[in-house]
Parts: structure tokens; C-alpha cells; sequence
């Protein structure tokens, strides 16, 4: 069995995140850390140590059972990490069960398989009238198509005036900025959280057919008096959640998927166009491959609840721990040729959306969105190629996740 101290000294030139990721993939240290030390603790920039797990089976047998915590990691003695995004506590991603659990099933009322799946024709709908708007030529598929699609859809969902929405896309930037001061990024989620609730108080008045309005009126026939129902601070909190996860982390996967197939896979890109049906094989592929989180992991830190064996070594009760999802979708044990790209496979149990109690409630909007955002694109520009070269292109610094800034693309 692996010591702490072993493990510690062997790795003491590796800070966490590691330098060298990108879009195209985690930082090649995940690839030596999968081969020789699958969990392995090491220094955090910032200050303190972290345990890092980065082979998939681990990272689902880990989150299988219940041994890691989120709500532990706002505990007063809980470690504590500058620089690395960490969500308000009693949110939905903040949570443990039974709070967690009470939380979601309320949740899943209103963001139902049902309702997403309905929304399907209207993404169509806004994709084409973005994409008759830009018309051919060159275009910025970040500003013109893939930021206004993510923000259109989740604040449509959620019932947001189309007046107010530029507003909540700079709060929901500056949210996930951690590159400035701590409080910048306190200052928007309050503007948020603000905004949000006024708009609960206007949707408990005049409900109308959006998600916000479905999470107000959810009710669990078996919970006690005031459990029965989501209350004010859980609504706030579960609407920054959702346009986090449904606008920011969408429009950069949207983005970054484009970028991946002009880039890389321009064979691939016109063979969709005329084969849509391949799309959403194409899809989980990118999923995996497209890395979305700057650091590679799921981007929040657990806290091991007990003493937890795993991969050859001990993870003490107390400390803390990331999962590295993306190196876990580089996994060679668990898909076939896992440093290639092969967009017909078939098996792929990727971990892009996480596993276990914290899987995204979103996933199957964000599958939507990509999916027909590809299929207009290709159908529509089957010969489009980037404007610039890839290396000239210009990425947010500071972020949760890998953003371009712009991506200039020639719609023939």
C-alpha cells in the first residue's frame, strides 16, 4: 500500500491544475499519473494539498459509494483552496443526500426528460434564425451563434425577459471568472441571486409555462410541512445553477465542438452534413474528447468522509479530493484507442456530464444543442473552414471553463 508520504514526495514537482491543458485534452501529467499513480496527493496552487483520481473506474466506484462529501467542503475546518472555483453553499452541486436528494427530486419535476425533450423544436427554431442572420461569409461563431443559442434557450426556459439578458450574461461570466478578486466574483452571484429572486416574486404572481415557474409550483406528496417544497433560497440557488450550467458551460461546448471538427475533422464535418443521423454518435464523442473544464477535473473539490482505499493507496478521512474526468475520458482501460478520436464508437460510457447523484440535470439539453447546432452547420455550410489559424486563436483566461473568445469561421 502507498503512504501519503510517498506519494507526497513523489510528486512534489506537480502543483494542481496542471500546466498544458487544453480543449483538444487534459495536461499530458494525467496520462503518467493513470499509468503509475492512479490517486496520488499532491500541492494545490494557492496553498494546501489535494488527492487527485484520475482512472474512470475508480472515479465511479468512488462516487458509487457515497464516501465522498460536497457539503463537507464548506465545514469551518475544511481545506481551503484559492484560485479554483467553489460554488455557494446550498446548491444543488453543494449538496449531500437527504438534502441533496429531496432537492433533485423537486428539480427533475420541472426540468423533466419530458420538457427538455420538447424543446427540441424551438433550439431548431433558434438556430436557423441565427444562421439566416449570419448568412455566408465570416462570421464569429461564438458572438453571433453559440453564446446567443446557450443564453437564448436557458433564459427562455427559466422565463428571463429578453431586455435582461445581456445583464445576466456578464453576471454569469464574472460568476465564473477566478482569475480577479474574490470579491468580483461575489458581487455577481449577489446580482444573481438579486435578480432571481424578484423574478420568483414575479412568477409566484403571474406563473407562465418556464421551468422557474414548474420549480415554484413542485411539491413531494410524502415530505413533511415546509419540506413538501422548494423554498426561497433553494429557488435562487437552483436558478444561478442552471443558467451556469445551461448557458456558460453550453456555449463553450457548442463552440469548442465546431472549432474541434474544422480544425481537425473537416472530412467528418461534411460527411455529417449529409448524414445527420450520425450526429449524435458524433456527439458523445466530442463529449469526450472536447475537454471542457480548465483544471480537468469536475471542478469542485469532495471531502473523503473515512478512510477511503483506492488505486493502491489510502485517501485519510478529512482530506481533500478531485475527480479528473478528463483524464478519466483518456482512459486506455476504459475505451478502446482512448487517446484517438472515433466518431462512430459505439460503447461510450464517457464521465463529461460527472456520475453517480451529481450527474447533470441539463446533460440531455446540452445533447440538443450541440446535436442541432452540428446539424444545421453542416447542412447548411458543408464546406466551412476557420477564418484564421487555430494557433492564432484567443481563449478566456481565468475561467471555470475552456472559452474562446472569438471563433472567426468562412460559411461558404
Amino acid at each position: 500500500m502507498t503512504t501519503v508520504q510517498e506519494s507526497t514526495a513523489a510528486q512534489d514537482t506537480l502543483i494542481f491544475p496542471f500546466p498544458g491543458s487544453s480543449h483538444r485534452g487534459p495536461a499530458p501529467h494525467w496520462a503518467r499519473l493513470r499509468a503509475e499513480q492512479p490517486v496520488v496527493r499532491v500541492p494545490v496552487a494557492g496553498g494546501g494539498h489535494a488527492w487527485l483520481v484520475t482512472r474512470h473506474a475508480d472515479i465511479r466506484a468512488v462516487l458509487d459509494g457515497g464516501r465522498l462529501s460536497r457539503a463537507a467542503t464548506y465545514h469551518p475546518a475544511a481545506p481551503r483552496f484559492s484560485g479554483l472555483f467553489q460554488a455557494p453553499p446550498g446548491m444543488i452541486i453543494s449538496l449531500d443526500p437527504p438534502d441533496h436528494t429531496r432537492l433533485r427530486d423537486l428539480a427533475v419535476q420541472a426540468f423533466s426528460p419530458e420538457r427538455i425533450a420538447a424543446m427540441r423544436p424551438r433550439v431548431r427554431g433558434l438556430v436557423t434564425a441565427l444562421l439566416d442572420r449570419i448568412g455566408g461569409g465570416t462570421a464569429d461563431l461564438v458572438a453571433d451563434f453559440a453564446t446567443p443559442l446557450a443564453l437564448t434557450v436557458i433564459c427562455e426556459l427559466l422565463g428571463v425577459p429578453e431586455q435582461d439578458r445581456g445583464r445576466f450574461q456578464q453576471w454569469v461570466e464574472r460568476f465564473a471568472d477566478v482569475s480577479g478578486p474574490e470579491e468580483q466574483a461575489v458581487e455577481a452571484r449577489e446580482q444573481l441571486a438579486g435578480y432571481i429572486a424578484g423574478l420568483v416574486a414575479a412568477k409566484r404572481e403571474r406563473p407562465a409555462d418556464d421551468v422557474l415557474s414548474a420549480l415554484i409550483a413542485a411539491r413531494l406528496p410524502a415530505a413533511g410541512v415546509g419540506r413538501d417544497r422548494l423554498d426561497e433560497g433553494e429557488l435562487i440557488g437552483l436558478g444561478y445553477t442552471l443558467l451556469g450550467a445551461g448557458f456558460d458551460s453550453s456555449a463553450a461546448q457548442v463552440a469548442n465542438s465546431v472549432l474541434t471538427l474544422l480544425a481537425r475533422h473537416q472530412e467528418v464535418w461534411r460527411r455529417l452534413g449529409g448524414h445527420p443521423e450520425e450526429i449524435p454518435t458524433a456527439v458523445e464523442e466530442l463529449l469526450r474528447t472536447v475537454n471542457l473544464t480548465a483544471d480537468d477535473t469536475s471542478g469542485l473539490p469532495r471531502i473523503a468522509l473515512e478512510d477511503i482505499a483506492l488505486g493502491g493507496t489510502t485517501i485519510p478521512a478529512g482530506d481533500a479530493v478531485f475527480l479528473a474526468f478528463a483524464s478519466a475520458n483518456r482512459d486506455e482501460a476504459a475505451f478502446a484507442d482512448a487517446a484517438g478520436v472515433d466518431f462512430t464508437r459505439a460503447e461510450n460510457p464517457h464521465l463529461a456530464f460527472g456520475h453517480g447523484i451529481h450527474h447533470c440535470l441539463g446533460a440531455p439539453l446540452a445533447r440538443i444543442e450541440i446535436a442541432v447546432a452540428l446539424e444545421e452547420l453542416t447542412r447548411r455550410h458543408p464546406g466551412a473552414r476557420l477564418a484564421v489559424p487555430e494557433e492564432e486563436l484567443r481563449w478566456r483566461t481565468g475561467d471555470v471553463n475552456h472559452h474562446l473568445l472569438a471563433l472567426p469561421v468562412l460559411l461558404p
